[in-house]
């Protein structure tokens, strides 16, 4: 499939990062320390295009309109802003979802087998005495299908760890095949005629599933279409680190992201397509948002 640079820009919301940055208080620091800003702007287009400082110069390996490089960004810009680089750990699932961050991240990571992730961070946060930040990466199939048990099983342990959850309605590494989160009707190499309920079920609401644990702190679902929704997203990962940070409990944040190739279309038709479809099914939100862990219900001895 090819793309010509003005349909991958006009499908990625990597176009906004400028306009995000380009806010009056970002300005206004610079004013306040004395820094001049050159009449070519060239300071000015080095502030505002910047990666973030936990990222290193890096290829994206992600195809063109692929939205899991944006959602990359934003989790490197929260790490940025609360100054925990030096104590993150990310832990991979394996998927699109986890290769930009894997490849070009300064923090430690790792990664784990197919559906492990949420095991394999428990390990090391408690292996550091709940010191170290770990957040594990994971997508539709990673999580929502082999590693269901794992994250599950993770918030009724009552670990404070965070995920964040790449929903590409389908299973973009190993060539569009059906996942949990498919729709009914959305073709796929393994539903050419479309999903239908009566053999393929029905799609999976995690977001709306970990609001119902017990141990889940804060539960959410967004999206990177437009630049109100990057600034929701970016609330929303902060807020789910924040959780973990103040030793409150799971931080889970699902994300939905257009995947081009899987739909065999141009970047800025598959956005039109998750714009329409998508957000019907899965509607945007906070699902779940506390300051504490509840008990129900307790035996007295």
């Amino acid at each position: 499939m090819r793309c010509t640079n003005e349909e991958v820009i006009s499908a990625s919301p990597l176009r906004v990062f400028c306009i995000l940055l380009l806010e009056e208080d970002v300005l206004q620091r610079e004013v306040s320390k004395g820094r001049k800003m050159e009449d070519n702007n060239k300071d000015l287009r080095r502030l505002i295009s910047g990666r973030p400082k936990c990222f290193m110069i890096a290829g994206s390996p992600l195809c063109a309109g692929c939205q899991h490089g944006t959602i990359s960004r934003i989790i490197g810009e929260v790490i940025d802003d609360l100054g925990i680089v030096g104590k993150t750990i990310a832990v991979g699932g394996v998927g699109c979802h986890s290769m930009l961050v894997m490849s070009a991240s300064k923090f430690d990571l790792t990664t784990a087998l197919h559906g492990r992730a949420p095991a394999l961070g428990t390990g090391i946060k408690r292996g550091t005495d709940g010191k170290a930040i770990v957040f594990t990466l994971q997508g539709d199939g990673d999580l929502a299908a082999i590693g269901m048990g794992d994250l599950i099983n993770a918030t009724v342990r009552g670990e404070k760890l965070t995920t964040i959850f790449f929903n590409n309605a389908g299973y973009g590494t190993t060539g569009g095949q059906m996942a949990p989160t498919t729709l009914i009707g959305q073709t796929t190499t393994t539903t050419p005629s479309g999903r239908s309920p009566d053999t393929g079920g029905f799609p999976i609401h995690v977001a709306e599933l970990m609001a119902g644990l017990a141990g889940v702190a804060y539960s959410a679902r967004c999206a990177v279409n437009t630049i109100a929704q990057y600034k929701r997203t970016k609330k929303a990962v902060r807020t789910a680190f924040q959780k973990q940070i103040d030793n409150i409990g799971y931080g889970f944040v699902e994300i939905l992201s257009a995947c081009p190739p899987l739909l065999k279309m141009r970047p800025t038709d598959a956005r039109k397509w998750f714009e329409k479809h998508m957000f019907a099914e899965y509607p945007l939100g906070e699902f779940k948002n506390v300051d504490e862990t509840k008990i129900q219900y307790q035996v007295e001895t």
